[in-house]
């Protein structure tokens, strides 16, 4: 046992026995997520702590002081300076400290611990009409905590300003172990036996400001946007020693925050969002001035780079809105009356068309197109740092601001400073407050590389002193910027703000290497060289393969989101880092590194990270830099059980194509054994859980009798792709499809006895998925163009992306580029008079995660919605079955807890309503939800079926 073991072993001994139950994780599985956030940086910290109570904190404080370990507080952990990884213990809050503790609308205040993510706050306090005004693009993820260690912005804070002046009072634990309250007046114990010690403390404290009120009023508070460095000048007599607010943005290096009360505003009764085109962003940038004279709530602004990478990864429709440029910005404006706001809009449009520097401008109407608007905005970082056509960009200097009447020439200034450097950087941000996030190509991978960032970052702050601003504006300096404050503040306030740390932090242990005593800017960079990986699928998105591929996650944190969109449902249902995909990313992301991680292919804390991943490829669409871990997770599984034995699913569930044909020959009996004790224990055997029944087998003579139904009369124009489900499963799927396609004018030819290989992928045998595939793709590819429309979605899925991604050929793409799901082909190839027969009003809809991923633009939602379903319940979300996932024993619960996000309450308030689900799988989910009620998923073919007496009933 080594030494540093020894006292890990000591100092979670010591946390045991001071905070029974407190959970601690040690191990690169579970430390390994945790040495990132959204940074260039990586620091592998000890272990990590989830404390449930300030006792729990204090206790990790009072262990870690006796030890002289470092902590770190997290929340989200999507901080892009650095601020949020440390070594020693991270103290994780948003776990189980993500309580909302108190609301009262009558003072219009909070009090919250500091895991709360922003988003659920602000849903409770929607309640009674309030909201907290700071809003951070990250806000679906993003906790109090968090934005009070940054002194965090947002979109809104034109009108709303920092989170320091949002905040009334912080909960706070010195690094001593120390409970005391921070207010607007000063600093109060929590034990009355701490009095003393509290005193001294703020004594202190008020001699540092008197010995330096000098510099304190003439360096800081300068700008609106001047988060570099500690705010001091909260502190000053004029101010009323507001320890509160002079604590907000001190990055946890000065106490740990364990909760806040929150001041809260009123929400708007009326707005108006204009979007703005302009040439360049630079011409933008000199419109802002005249804008702001309008009193805008928000004036936000990016170039077209990040709009050309959306429009790529999640289809054209996906942007909506904009006018005619190469940058934009969006201009809100709120009040209590919505013909006053609308009349402000006007004008303002006609006082900037005067100005002659808009290529293009409106008023955006359609709530529709302004979700999507601001949903670009709010994914800038994530869409900017993986651009459309392969560039790749990192922050570092993504945060600096000026005054908004200086922003202008700042950026004109700027763009030269990149180009000097040979370097380009992607744009926008808080246009209105004068601070601009941009990510920058540098190369940091290599030593020319961070030589040439080390001499910009240098340079950049130089420049933006000069320009009266500031290195941060609401990211803080984290391991990025302090070491760059020298460059901005004088050694007396430098001197002042290492005092300040020492008055709270004498030993040095909170967050060392940030703000105070910095660690070189180029220390601890998480990208370097690292060898490429052999592998089975090609990443043909990405450079270097999977090295590259992995790389993608940059530590955003959309997939930690509670709501909006599909991505992670392992994460929603557990709660857990690990669970999410970034933490799943990182973990790979230190396979590939081989240090913490260093049996490659073979790890099992990678296996475990990766087992709850249901491979629903939600990802893929809803991750800003488009990481695909269902490949990911096909590609380690291959890789991992090479050569070895498998788990008994692989081969029970993986094989399913096979034994379903050969299942269809004997269907009835087969049916009739797997419905007894026999069937259960053949289950038991196969790894398969025994709390799901098994769908019965379809015969081959119900196969033969459908298909030649669904043969149309008169030459076919597409070919319908009976996948392994609906062959196995539900022929009558087949029959639907093809006559409404005929019907719609597309009469097809059924091709049977082709397999997509989705099976094989899925469980991670791809040897065989090769195999499958290339037969496929060589009786498909025959010199027939012919659209190949598949009813079964994921199956759609595999042969659209996963068998060109596998193969790798000519042949492949050229199938691929065929494909449509029965969605894509009603939407695409119907005849453009085509009604359906009478539909239901009301519908619930459970979309395939497979078609939701690869199929942008090509929603049954909207289809159904076009055909005249007047209202379409969409359960948005994964069912939790996920193909085989939900059928392996293990998984079962997991499977079940998705389920309940979305799809299970829909059924309980189902009310006689339809309900649709083109998934095999989600229709099998849902069958087993419904349990004895009388309930059966219809796909979407059988809806719209011309040869049903009613809807969903087929012939």
């Amino acid at each position: 046992m080594t030494t540093a073991t020894r006292d890990l072993a000591g100092l979670t001994a010591r946390m045991a026995e001071i905070a029974p139950g407190l959970r601690v994780e040690t191990g690169p599985g579970a430390t390994g997520p945790y040495a990132y956030d959204a940074s260039n940086y990586r620091v592998l910290p000890w272990a990590v702590a989830f404390p449930r109570t300030a006792d729990d904190v204090v206790a990790v404080l009072r262990a870690c002081r006796e030890a002289g370990v470092p902590v770190t507080a997290r929340g989200g952990g999507t901080s892009m300076a650095g601020n949020a990884v440390g070594p020693g213990v991270v103290l994780d809050f948003s776990r189980h400290m993500n309580r909302i503790l108190d609301i009262d609308p009558e003072a219009r205040t909070a009090r919250v611990e500091t895991g709360v993510v922003l988003d659920a706050l602000r849903g409770a306090t929607a309640l009674h009409g309030l909201d907290f005004g700071p809003d951070p693009s990250s806000h679906s993820r993003c906790t109090l905590g968090g934005m009070i260690g940054n002194d965090a912005c947002g979109n809104r804070s034109v009108r709303d300003g920092r989170t320091s002046g949002h905040v009334e009072a912080l909960e706070i634990v010195t690094a001593d172990g120390v409970r005391a309250v921070a207010d607007r007046s000063g600093l109060h114990p929590v034990d009355p036996q701490d009095a003393g010690l509290v005193a001294r403390l703020e004594a202190d404290v008020r001699r540092l400001i008197a010995d330096n009120l000098e510099p304190i009023r003439t360096e800081l508070g300068r700008i609106p946007r001047q988060v570099s460095g500690y705010q001091l000048h909260r502190l000053l007599p004029e101010n009323g020693f507001d320890m509160a607010r002079a604590l907000v943005g001190t990055e946890g290096t000065c106490a740990v925050v364990t909760a806040a009360t929150v001041r809260l505003v009123a929400t708007a009764q009326a707005s108006a969002l204009l979007t703005l085109g302009y040439d360049d962003v630079v011409e933008a940038a000199e419109d802002v001035p005249e804008i702001l004279r309008f009193s805008p709530s928000a004036v936000e602004g990016m170039d077209e780079a990040i709009v050309a990478t959306m429009r790529a990864r999640r289809g054209p429709d996906s942007v909506t809105g904009l006018p005619e440029g190469r940058a934009w910005l969006y201009v809100e404006l709120e009040g209590e009356d919505q013909a006053a706001v609308d009349g402000r809009a006007a004008e303002l449009l006609d006082v900037l068309k005067a100005q002659g520097r808009l290529t293009g401008g409106r008023v955006v109407e359609s709530p529709a197109e302004r979700r999507s608007l601001w949903r670009v905005r709010e994914d800038g970082a994530g869409l900017a740092a993986r651009l459309v056509d392969g560039g790749e960009s990192w922050p570092g200097w993504e945060d600096a601001a000026v005054a908004p009447e200086n922003l202008a020439s700042y950026l004109r200034d700027f763009r030269k400073l990149l180009t000097s450097h040979g370097l380009t950087g992607v744009l926008y941000g808080h246009f209105g407050a004068g601070c601009v996030h941009v990510r920058v190509d540098f190369d940091p991978a290599t030593d020319t590389g961070r030589a040439v960032m080390r001499r910009f970052l240098s340079e950049a702050a130089t420049l933006v002193v000069s320009h009266g601003g500031t290195l941060s504006g609401e990211h803080g300096d984290g391991r990025a910027r302090s070491e760059l404050l020298e460059v901005m503040y004088s050694h007396r306030m430098i001197r002042a703000f290492a005092a300040f740390k020492q008055i709270f932090d004498p030993d040095g242990l909170l967050n060392p290497g940030v703000i105070v005593e910095p660690a070189p800017l180029d220390a601890d960079l998480a990208l370097r060289e690292l060898p490429l990986l052999d592998t089975s699928f090609t990443f043909p998105h990405d450079t270097d393969g999977f090295t590259g591929a992995v790389r993608r996650c940059v530590g955003i944190g959309r997939c930690r989101s509670d709501s909006g969109g599909v991505m992670c449902p392992s994460y929603r249902a557990t709660g857990e880092e690990n669970d999410s995909t970034r933490g799943r990313a990182r973990m790979l992301q230190e396979m590939v590194r081989g240090e913490a991680v260093q049996d490659g292919w073979r790890s099992t804390e990678v296996k475990d990270a990766l087992d709850l991943c249901l491979s629903c490829k939600a990802c893929s669409s809803d991750c800003p830099v488009g990481v695909d871990m269902a490949t990911y997770k096909a590609e380690f599984l291959h890789q991992h059980y090479k050569g070895r034995l498998r788990p008994r699913s692989h081969y029970s569930l993986g094989w399913l194509p096979k034994t379903s044909a050969l299942a269809g020959y004997a269907a009835r009996p087969v049916n009739l054994l797997l419905r007894g004790p026999l069937g259960r224990l053949l289950a038991r055997l196969g790894g398969v859980t025994t709390k799901r029944r098994i769908p019965a087998f379809a015969s081959r003579r119900a196969l033969r009798k459908t298909l030649r139904a669904a043969k149309s009369p008169g030459p076919a124009k597409a070919l319908l792709f009976v996948d392994s489900f609906t062959r196995a499963f539900r022929p009558q799927v087949a029959g639907a499809a093809s006559r409404v396609l005929a019907d719609a004018g597309v009469p097809c030819t059924p091709r049977e006895g082709l397999c997509c290989g989705l099976t094989w992928v899925s469980t991670g045998q791809l040897s065989v998925a090769r195999r499958i595939m290339a037969r496929t793709v060589a009786h498909l590819d025959d010199g027939d163009d012919r659209p190949i429309i598949v009813a079964e979605p994921s199956c759609a899925a595999a042969l659209k992306r996963d068998v060109p991604e596998l193969l790798g050929t000519e042949a492949a793409q050229r199938v691929a580029d065929r494909v449509h799901t029965f969605t894509g082909a009603l939407t695409d190839l119907a005849d453009q008079g085509w009604t359906p027969p009478p539909l239901p009003e009301d519908v619930v809809l459970q979309t395939h995660c497979h078609e939701y991923a690869t199929f942008k633009g090509r929603r049954p939602t909207d289809l159904l919605r076009r055909l005249g379903v007047r209202t379409v319940d969409e359960a948005e979300g994964c069912c939790g079955l996920a193909g085989n996932f939900g059928f392996e024993a293990e998984h079962y619960d997991t499977s079940m807890a998705v389920a309940d996000l979305a799809l299970k309450p829909r059924l309980d308030a189902l009310d006689g309503r339809p309900v649709v689900a083109d998934g095999f799988s989600c229709a099998t989910q849902i069958d087993h939800l419904a349990g004895d009620r009388s309930v059966r998923a219809l796909h979407l073919a059988e809806l719209l079926d011309p040869a049903a007496d009613q809807p969903g009933e087929t012939s």
